[in-house]
This record gives structure tokens, sequence and C-alpha cells, in this order.
């Protein structure tokens, strides 16, 4: 059975990978991602190669090999399940299961997984939009466009938040721009770095283009 270790450096080597859209993912971002000298990462990817989880380059970076892939997807259908039972089920709120569910993603077995998934009725989202992956390993990897660059004045739904920060979750829900609402993006100041969003029955909310580039819609 992997380590904790190793499941946290698969599952972050994937999200970087699916965030920079590249094959392979460079040794300082990835160092910055995990919160460690670089040093540390390449000894500990260099482990992952030498049980074929990825493929390293020293100039060149690190992408997963298929079964360090699995392995990642699989971390995430725990992690992303997790988070869903303890909003819907718990009552937990949104900002705060991403922390536990880093906890729990580890120690949970399969069986009480897939007797989660059945409870949540398979769900396909977790409470933040992100895709779970299936007990196949199959996953929905479309990307929604952010609220930084979808078309304006056009109705579109909330179908993601990139950003797992609790400041940044309750900033979202105080905006009330949480995944499934409807928005419509009514303008955009380039000068001024800012988005003004329209949620549905709500009045017009002015955010900066950073926090908006986090917000997908569809």
């Amino acid at each position: 059975m992997p380590s904790i270790t190793v499941e946290n450096y698969v599952k972050q080597i994937y999200l970087e990978q699916q965030q920079t859209g590249s094959g392979r993912v460079p040794m300082g971002r990835l160092a910055a991602a995990m919160g460690v000298v670089p040093g540390t990462v390449t000894a500990m990817v260099k482990a992952l190669g030498d049980s074929d989880l990825v493929d390293y380059e020293p100039r060149g970076g690190v992408r997963l090999s298929r079964a360090g892939e699995q392995l990642a997807l699989h971390v995430l259908r725990r992690h992303r399940l997790v988070e869903l039972f303890l909003v819907k089920v718990l009552g937990l709120d949104w900002s705060q299961v991403h922390a536990e569910a880093e906890e729990l993603e580890h120690v949970i077995s399969d069986r009480v997984l897939e007797r989660i998934d059945a409870l949540l009725g398979h769900p396909t989202v977790d409470p933040h939009g992100d895709p779970i992956p299936s007990a196949k390993g199959k996953v929905d990897t479309s990307r929604p466009s952010s609220l930084a660059d979808c078309p304006i004045r056009v109705p579109l739904r909330i179908a993601r938040i990139l950003d797992q920060d609790v400041g940044f979750l309750v900033f979202v829900e105080k905006c009330g721009l949480m995944p499934g609402v409807t928005i419509t993006v009514q303008s955009r100041d380039t000068a001024a770095d800012a988005v003004v969003v329209k949620p549905d029955g709500r009045k017009p909310i002015t955010i900066g283009s950073a926090a908006a580039e986090k917000i997908l819609a569809e």
C-alpha cells in the first residue's frame, strides 16, 4: 500500500499537470506546491520513478506514468467523495472540508468509500465543482471558462471553484458565486483589473480579475 507521502505527491503532480496543461511539471513548481525545498522534491521524485509512478527528467521536470495517474485519481476520488459526504451528510461548511478530507483520504477503506458513493447517489462533482473520478479511474477533464474570459452578458452557471483556501471560499459564498448559481458577467475593466458579475436574483458585484480567474462557469 502506498505511503501517505507517495499519495500526496502523485496527487499534487496530477493537479499541477491539469493546471498547467503541459505534460511535465517543473521541479520548482512542484516544490512550491508541496511546501518543501527543491532537494526534497528531487529525492522523492526519484523514488517515485523507481516505483514506476513517474517519468522524471532532471531538466525537463516530472510527469505521471499510467500507474501514477491511476493512483492519483484514486486518491482524488477518495478526497472528493469525502468532501461531499462531510457537507451533505455531516453538515460541515463547504469551506472547511478540504482540510478534513486531506487527512481522511489516506485512511478510508475502499469498502467504506463505495458505500459513501452509493449513499450520495454516485455524484460526479464535489462541493467545489471538482470532478469526482469514477471507481474505474475515469474523470471528466473538460474545463469551463473562467469569469475572467467567459462571454459577456450571456447567462452561465457557476461550475467550479479552483481555489480551496478557506478565505476564498468564504468570499465566494458571500458574493453568491457558489457552484450551481446562474450568473451573468456584465462587464470587464482591464484598467481597474475588475469584473462585474450579476448572480441570479442579486445585485451586480465587482470582483478582482485574479478572483475571477479562479471561478469557472459554463
